[in-house]
């Protein structure tokens, strides 16, 4: 899938290359995002719920448009994103996880459509966590045990991640993407009294969320045709 997904990036990208450019513009807004996730805890499906996360999310694009219904996108973003699980021990239903990473992500894609009014867009954005998160409550309680960490070995080093969206007239943008990573490392281990052990083993949940924004490809441009010198008077007459 995620070959596929490239190749057909760089199909697109060759064709829209060969198209004259109009104009370069920047761009930047953030996102409230609703994230859920499949979750595959060792064989239990868990009781995901929905995760919303309105604030820290922010992103940065830059537009080549070249023509006015066809361009390229790219930038970066910081996000918070991450998925909550209801039930993530079958032996006790009391419990309740929370999970969340700060992201930096680079999206690379491309918008097709009227870019002054409604267009859909996708592409592709890794995001690297440098922050990690994880609650523990039971009985509707939290616990103590909260885990909150810098560039952790618990999650990936990095995550792949695919995009599509649509923005309507008048700027509202919505957005759905996806995780192809897993959102922890399996591999992590852990010493308690003594004893390695991996918390994360045979824990897989990939990210799904779906995201609303406000005008997030519209901003300040600068049209090529408006770069050029202006023309020299030639006319020698004195007035």
């Amino acid at each position: 899938m995620k070959k596929i997904i490239f190749l057909l990036f760089i199909g697109a990208f060759g064709l829209l290359s060969t198209v004259k450019a109009q104009k370069f513009y920047t761009t930047s807004g953030g996102e409230m995002i609703f994230s859920f996730a499949t979750i595959d805890n060792n064989g239990s499906s868990g009781n995901n719920i929905m995760r919303w996360s309105p604030v820290f999310n922010f992103q940065f694009f830059g537009n080549y448009d070249f023509s006015k219904h066809a361009g390229l996108i790219f930038g970066a973003a910081v996000r918070n994103v991450g998925y909550i699980d209801d039930n993530p021990n079958i032996n006790n239903s009391t419990y309740k996880k929370k999970y969340r990473t700060y992201n930096v992500g680079i999206p690379v894609g491309i918008k097709i459509g009227n870019l002054d009014r409604f267009f859909l867009y996708g592409g592709y954005e890794i995001e690297f966590p440098f922050n990690y998160k994880e609650k523990t409550f039971e009985n509707g309680s939290k616990t103590d045990n909260k885990i909150t960490a810098w560039f952790s070995n618990r999650t990936p080093t990095f995550y792949n991640t695919a995009f599509v969206g649509v923005q309507f007239p008048y700027g509202l943008n919505l957005k759905v993407k996806y995780y192809f990573t897993n959102f922890f490392n399996e591999d992590f281990v852990q010493v308690v009294d003594g004893i390695d052990i991996r918390p994360y083993a045979g824990m897989k949940a990939n990210i799904i969320y779906f995201s609303l924004s406000f005008d997030l490809f519209k901003n300040y441009s600068i049209d090529y045709h408006d770069m050029k010198p202006p023309r020299k008077n030639t006319n020698n007459n004195v007035y």
